[in-house]
C-alpha cells in the first residue's frame, strides 16, 4: 500500500516538474519571438495580462465548483503581492541596468538566499551532500551562462531587490499553502486578481520608464496579437505549475531543479539558431549542472538530507500539506 502511494507521489511529482518545464520553456520561446522579432518590449504590462488571464480561469473554475471557497488574510495577500510585483519589476530593471553576465550571477544567488530563508524562518538543516550538490549546480549553470561581468551601483541595487523579492515570493508560495491549507488554484485565486490589477495599472508607466515607449502606441497586428494571446494562455500553466511545484516541494528545490529549464533553453537555442549557441564551455557547464541536479535529488531525499530541526504540531502540518496536495492532484 505504502509502495503504491510512493509510486503515485513520484509520478505526480514528475508530472508537476514536466508541466512547469514545458510551460516555462514554451513561454520563453513565445515571448522571445514577440519581443525580439515583433518589438513588443512591454514586459511588465504583458505580465499583467498573464495574471488577468489566470484570474479569468480561476473565476470560471470557481463558478464550475472546481475551486472551493478559502480564506487568506488581507495582510498576507498584500505582503505576497508586494514581493511578487517587486520581483517582476526588479528583474526587468536588473536586466536593463546590468550586463548579461552579472544578471545571470544575480539569478544564481537566489538559491543561497532561498536556503537562508528556509534556515532562518523554517529552521531547515541541510546535509553536507545537499550543500555540495547545490554548489555543483550553481557552478555548472555559471559556466553555461556567465560571460561578461560588469557591475555598477544602481544595477547592483536593482539585482539585490530582484533576488530578495523573488526568493521571498517563492518562499511565501510554500508557506501560505501550508499555513492556510490552500491548493495551488486557491492561492492563485486570491493573488492573481490583485497582481493583475496592480500590474495593469502600473505596468504601462514602468514599461515607459524602462523603454521610453508607450504600450498604447505600439503597432498591433495579427501576428503580435496572436503571440500575446498564446503567451497569456501558456502563462496560466506557468503560474499554476510554479505554485504546484513549490507547494509540493520547496522554493530551494524549485530553484535547483528549475535550472533544467536554463539548459533546455540553451539546447533549443542551438537547435533553432545553429552551433553559435553551443560550444565546449556550454556543454561542460550543462554536464556539471545535470550531475549536480541528480546529486541534489538523491542527497535531499535521504534521511537528514534536508529536514526541519523543530517539529511542533507535526501531525497538523502533515495534514495541511496532504490536504492541499490532494486538491492539486485532483486538478
Amino acid at each position: 500500500m505504502s509502495a503504491g502511494k510512493g509510486d503515485r507521489k513520484a509520478t505526480l511529482d514528475a508530472a508537476s516538474w514536466l508541466f512547469n518545464v514545458v510551460t516555462s520553456v514554451g513561454i520563453i520561446i513565445v515571448n522571445k519571438s514577440l519581443m525580439a522579432t515583433h518589438g513588443f518590449s512591454f514586459a511588465t504590462t504583458l505580465t499583467g495580462l498573464h495574471f488577468a488571464t489566470t484570474t479569468l480561469l480561476t473565476l470560471v473554475l470557481k463558478w464550475l465548483g472546481y475551486i472551493q471557497p478559502s480564506q487568506l488574510p488581507l495582510p498576507e495577500l498584500l505582503k505576497f503581492v508586494l514581493f511578487a510585483n517587486f520581483s517582476i519589476v526588479g528583474m526587468n530593471v536588473s536586466l536593463m541596468w546590468n550586463s548579461v553576465g552579472f544578471y545571470q550571477i544575480a539569478k544564481l544567488t537566489m538559491i543561497p538566499v532561498s536556503c537562508f530563508l528556509e534556515v532562518v524562518l523554517d529552521k531547515v538543516r541541510y546535509s553536507r551532500d545537499t550543500k555540495l550538490s547545490i554548489t555543483l549546480v550553481l557552478l555548472g549553470v555559471a559556466v553555461c551562462t556567465v560571460t561578461d561581468v560588469s557591475v555598477n551601483a544602481k544595477g547592483f541595487i536593482a539585482a539585490s531587490v530582484a533576488v530578495w523579492s523573488t526568493a521571498l515570493q517563492q518562499y511565501y508560495v510554500h508557506h501560505l499553502q501550508r499555513k492556510y491549507s490552500l491548493s495551488s488554484f486557491n492561492l492563485l485565486g486570491h493573488t492573481a486578481p490583485v497582481q493583475a490589477a496592480s500590474l495593469l495599472i502600473l505596468g504601462p508607466f514602468v514599461d515607459f520608464w524602462l523603454t521610453s515607449k508607450t504600450v498604447y502606441a505600439y503597432d498591433y497586428h495579427f501576428v503580435s496579437v496572436s503571440l500575446i494571446l498564446i503567451s497569456c494562455t501558456i502563462a496560466v500553466g506557468t503560474n499554476l505549475s510554479q505554485f504546484i511545484c513549490i507547494g509540493r516541494f520547496t522554493a530551494v528545490s524549485f530553484q535547483v531543479l528549475g535550472h533544467m529549464k536554463t539548459i533546455l533553453v540553451l539546447i533549443l537555442g542551438f537547435i533553432f539558431f545553429g552551433k553559435e549557441g553551443l560550444n565546449h564551455q556550454v556543454v561542460l557547464g550543462m554536464f556539471i549542472a545535470i550531475m549536480g541536479m541528480i546529486w541534489y535529488g538523491n542527497a535531499s531525499s535521504k534521511p537528514g538530507g534536508k529536514e526541519r530541526r523543530s517539529a511542533p504540531s507535526k501531525s497538523q502540518k502533515k495534514g495541511t500539506v496532504s490536504e492541499s496536495s490532494e486538491v492539486d492532484d485532483k486538478v
